[in-house]
């Protein structure tokens, strides 16, 4: 009776996935995107919130943020009125949302290079930190793409605003940079 309590117990405990169980993938992440993500990103260094949150009292780095935009539901009846949820983020980060799924479009690609551009004054060598939610791959896929594109100094922030909002750091509301494939701006 009390192995089969035992068993029972230990069958029911909830073993959280770590960090250093995900392994890197060969190439870009896919869905879903919500899921545990690995502990390191070829290339890159990975920064927790009291290491991102150092670097951004520095202003030396620029940040970018690349939650994508929610979708729009489907099927809301003719004549609704859509409204996308704020989008809160580090103070100072550059939004160029939709630029970590694992397959963009040309035009979005472009979007993303014209984006770090801004965010870096064209300087390859400028430090570069990005991020999204906590436990979503769309920053990681975002700053593979960001050392493909020859950045020599990548930050990935894992833990994203979910992480830096947990430790009660500043967040303002952004908009998303200017030319935005798809959107109306």
């Amino acid at each position: 009776m009390m192995r089969a309590g035992l068993a029972w117990l230990l069958l029911s405990v909830a073993v959280p996935v770590s960090a250093e169980g995900v392994p890197e993938p060969d190439g870009y992440r896919g869905a879903p995107y919500r899921a545990p993500v690995p502990a390191t990103l070829a290339g890159a260094e990975v920064v927790d919130a009291e290491a991102a949150y150092a670097l951004w009292r520095q202003g030396e780095v620029a940040f970018v943020d690349v939650l994508p935009r929610p979708p729009k539901p489907a099927k809301l009846p003719e004549g609704t009125i859509w409204r996308e949820k704020p989008r809160h983020s580090i103070p100072g980060a550059i939004w160029l949302p939709n630029t970590g799924y694992e397959r963009i479009a040309e035009e979005t690609r472009r979007y993303l290079r014209e984006g770090l551009a801004q965010a870096t004054g064209d300087d390859p060598e400028q430090p570069v930190l990005f991020f999204c939610l906590m436990d979503c791959w769309m920053s990681w896929n975002a700053a593979k793409r960001a050392l493909e594109m020859g950045y020599a100094h990548v930050y990935w922030f894992p833990d994203g605003t979910d992480g830096w909002d947990m430790e009660d750091y500043p967040l303002e509301r952004v908009e998303a940079m200017p030319g935005e494939p798809g959107s109306s701006q």
